[in-house]
């Protein structure tokens, strides 16, 4: 890749926004661009080698894997060429071994090159896709650099002596050393030391770590394999770092919003529910609540995520907030994410209400708003949440609507905060002149280090405990594969418990049979009970005509069912008429049988480690104990199994997430894909590095504390205004990491 040196800017003159055209030249910028979307100096420098070698040592091809694009470093073993039949020309074969005896077979078509320098004994260098052919991986026509023991132009290239070789993550028509000798030119022609430096020095020193220009030049210029990790550990946390002043910065700006003072009243509906409660609240209840009745008492919005275990009473807390809220004199709406769990909420409200929400003159009005009510339902609704005469709204996310309008919005409960994102609280935050307070409810276990990463506009609380009487649930693996006795036991177990007047799930991940065309025929081959076909519907059939639970009343219930006849079903359900309800994840949250004692998840392979541990707890909320029962299909030795074995053996939703943390990507965790590029993670992981992000946060605490608006930190603070101008919607840098 050439540069053109009348095009060059040296020195101080180069900025980290300096475009690679000037430094590069058109042809290698543009290449760049393509590849990776670099087109800035200090972009460039933040496309950080994937990992080290040292010069002419060789690889391992350990680490190779189809259809990634890889360089390493080989010694040829042998090179032979023949004709190839269906066109002219040669097909040179290679086979090179790397540094533990392991061999790779690479083709070159017309490899006249290849046949001319890579004879027995050179080492070299190659870049390329990796395939596979025969069973065996493979590389066609590689490029390829032979390094030469004496002078050669390849040790300009990567370095001289002892000193490790770089190798980046490289596309097909950009290899590693192209990307190795540009970031090189840059370095050449820049004073890296002039650049602003966004981590304080008292903060460098506290952490001992190096400066900014010292890092860069660890990273791309190594001179020895250590210091690399200790570049890399400095922008590892100056990543974590500017994550936390991103966070900061937020959390002042929604500081600063106006909202109202909602002091609590020690005589209204909150006291008049909490003398009617039949149980003691637990300390964590307790603490939680005193918390968040001195934040809706403050001046500034409540923005607080209430993170607790299943069943550890996360509504409770929510309800006595709202009634806090309707004695101010204000309005609450909480919001489920689906249509079938805002109507169960609302029916779970109403039976924890008891008498304060009966009869010709409640002291408190609830309303439940959803699409499926009739227009007359709807109109009324509106006119009374618009009017006052309402306190408390339950919906979905349509309630937040610009067709909804209401009297004093003074709190907004969000249940399952995972499936209403920043932009979504942002535009709740924007919409009203006085700011509503904010609750975000999460039954779902969340990893300290995600929580402060995805929700850090959010003061995070952790409710401790469960109430007095419930016992851990047991979670036992079915496994077919070890004979058609395991199912059978599974239908016994549910007729027994059954027979002793409790009632019992069975959750399938499909619907119909069509969704999982030909898995019948597939148990059926496999000698097992084709009954265990994981639908709603087939199972339905099957369970209706099955000797040990045909006399028992059951029913079905899944995403397609219009809305009426699901809220039916699960009223029967609640009242005690059904005995068995098999149904799809609809009945992940929300849902609250006291007497409902055993679930059966079928195929549960086709479930995440968090969806399992919801799914679990809606069983075991009364005083009788709770029994899980994981069935699958899927023969020993298969993968998935671990993750079942997991769920099974830890009741910890806090140690299942870091579990399901360690084996997901942290987009997955955190949301979704990154959209677009500059603002993304590259060297923090969520996962590993919970001590660095902590640490961070805690500095940026002092520092604001001492200097909030970072006035003897100009660095840091343009650094921050110049990410936010890039990043129209920051908020997506936080999100999805």
């Amino acid at each position: 890749m050439q540069h053109r040196s009348g095009a060059l800017i040296v020195g101080s003159d180069v900025r980290p926004d300096t475009s690679l055209e000037r430094l590069l030249g058109g042809k290698a910028a543009a290449k760049l661009e393509k590849a990776f979307g670099l087109s800035t100096a200090g972009e460039l420098l933040e496309h950080y080698p994937r990992r080290y070698i040292e010069y002419g040592q060789l690889s391992s091809f350990i680490d190779l894997r189809e259809d990634e694009h890889v360089t390493f470093i080989a010694q040829v073993l042998s090179s032979s060429e023949r004709r190839m039949q269906r066109r002219r020309g040669i097909l040179v074969e290679v086979i090179v071994e790397d540094i533990v005896g392991g061999r790779l077979k690479m083709a070159f078509f017309q490899g006249w090159n290849a046949r001319r320098e890579l004879t027995p004994g050179v080492r070299a260098m190659f870049h390329g896709k990796v395939g596979s052919y025969a069973g065996e991986l493979t590389l066609n026509n590689p490029e390829f650099t032979v390094l030469a023991e004496e002078e050669d132009d390849a040790a300009a290239r990567f370095g001289e002596g002892s000193a490790p070789v770089p190798l980046y993550p490289a596309k097909a028509g950009l290899t590693s050393w192209e990307i190795h000798r540009c970031v090189q030119i840059l370095l050449d022609l820049t004073e890296v030391d002039d650049w602003p430096d966004p981590l304080p020095e008292s903060v460098r020193t506290a952490e001992s770590l190096p400066t900014l220009a010292e890092a860069y030049r660890m990273v791309h210029r190594p001179e020895h394999l250590e210091e690399p990790e200790r570049g890399l550990e400095r922008l590892r946390f100056q990543e974590a770092f500017m994550l936390q002043a991103l966070l900061s910065r937020r959390r002042q700006h929604l500081r600063q919003a106006p909202a109202r003072s909602r002091p609590a009243s020690q005589q209204g509906l909150r006291a008049s529910f909490d003398a009617q409660l039949p149980f003691a609240m637990t300390p964590g209840q307790q603490r939680c609540g005193e918390l968040i009745a001195e934040d809706l008492a403050g001046a500034e919005p409540m923005n607080r995520l209430l993170q607790g275990e299943v069943g550890s009473g996360k509504t409770l807390v929510a309800l006595r907030a709202m009634l806090h809220m309707a004695d101010a004199g204000g309005q609450a709406a909480l919001i489920a994410p689906t249509e079938v769990l805002a109507a169960q909420h609302e029916r779970s409200l109403r039976r924890m209400l008891g008498p304060l929400c009966e009869g010709q003159r409640p002291q408190l009005r609830l309303t439940l708003l959803t699409g499926s009510m009739s227009t007359a339902e709807r109109k009324k609704a509106l006119l009374d949440i618009a009017s006052g005469a309402t306190d408390l709204v339950v919906g979905t996310h349509a309630v937040l609507g610009e067709q909804v309008h209401f009297a004093d919005l003074g709190l907004v409960v969000i249940d399952e905060q995972h499936r209403f994102g920043v932009e979504q609280r942002n535009a709740l935050r924007t919409r009203y002149e006085s700011t509503p307070h904010m609750l975000v409810m999460s039954a779902t276990p969340i990893p300290r280090s995600v929580a402060m990463t995805a929700f850090g506009d959010l003061e995070l609380t952790v409710l401790e405990g469960l109430p007095g009487g419930r016992q851990p649930i047991e979670t036992h693996l079915a496994q077919m594969t070890l004979g058609p006795r395991v199912i059978g036991r599974v239908w016994e177990r549910i007729a027994e418990e059954i027979a002793q007047g409790h009632q019992v799930y069975v959750v399938c991940p499909k619907i119909t049979q069509k969704d999982s065309a030909g898995a019948e025929d597939q148990m059926d081959r496999a000698g097992v009970d084709a009954a265990a076909d994981a639908s709603v519907e087939l199972m339905g059939e099957r369970l209706a005509e099955h000797p040990l639970l045909k006399d028992v009343r059951q029913a079905t219930v899944h995403g397609r069912m219009d809305a009426a006849t699901t809220e039916q079903t699960m009223r029967a359900f609640e009242r005690g008429e059904i005995d068995l309800l098999i149904s799809t994840t609809v009945i992940e949250v929300g849902v609250d049988v006291p007497n409902a004692t055993v679930m059966a998840i079928l195929d549960a392979d086709a479930f995440g480690i968090s969806t399992l541990h919801q799914l679990r707890g809606r069983v075991g909320r009364g005083s009788a104990q709770g029994l899980c029962l994981l069935v699958t299909r899927l023969p020993e030795g298969h993968p998935s199994l671990e993750r079942l074995r997991e769920v099974a053996s830890h009741s910890d939703g806090m140690q299942l997430a870091k579990l399901d943390l360690q084996r997901r990507r942290e987009g997955d965790i955190l949301g979704a894909s990154q959209a677009g590029r500059a603002s993304s993670l590259k060297l923090l992981r969520v996962s590993r590095h919970e001590e660095e992000i902590a640490r961070a946060a805690e500095h940026i605490r002092r520092l604001t504390e001492q200097d909030p608006d970072w006035q003897d930190h100009p660095a840091l603070r343009e650094t921050v205004d110049a990410w936010l101008s890039e990043n129209e919607r920051a908020e997506e840098f936080i999100q999805h990491g």
